[in-house]
């Protein structure tokens, strides 16, 4: 079905990287589902292995995640023997997480698979062009790109 014309609408930059950004999620979601993964659980699996180990609480801001969601996430992760909640050994009161090895397999699976849907999403432009395009994203999303 072929979508109503909103000229206006569609000339903005921002309605075309709305659009864009939905279908590269889509692309990214269905790529970690053949790996059981959901996003947010992958966002997360992600910042522990760069971050750990890490508080609880850290982890949440750093991926700014709810703590109320972060808590279900992280249940999630380590009913499936992918991380590790343990105290904090400078504050007991915390907890720590980190990964797991069979984590880290199942992370390096899934950063593979979302690489090949960034791939397909990118798919349009040239090596130069993508270059480009991340330079500007990273401009225009006030993130410094690390």
């Amino acid at each position: 079905m072929a979508e109503a014309p909103l000229p206006a609408i569609r000339s903005l930059p921002s309605w075309l990287l709305g659009r864009a950004a939905a279908r590269g999620r889509a692309l990214v979601a269905e790529a970690l589902a053949e790996h059981g993964m959901r996003m947010w659980h992958h966002v997360v699996l992600s910042a522990v292995r760069d971050l750990a180990p890490v508080a609880q609480a850290d982890l949440g801001r750093s991926v700014s995640l709810d703590p109320k969601d972060l808590v279900g996430v992280l249940n999630d992760l380590q009913a499936a023997g992918l991380v590790l909640r343990t105290p904090d050994p400078t504050d007991r009161r915390k907890n720590a997480v980190s990964l797991t090895d069979e984590g880290g397999r199942l992370l390096a699976r899934c950063e593979e698979a979302a690489r090949a849907a960034n791939d397909t999403l990118l798919a349009p432009l040239s090596a130069a062009e993508r270059d480009q395009f991340m330079d500007l994203l990273i401009r225009i999303s006030g993130t410094d790109g690390s």
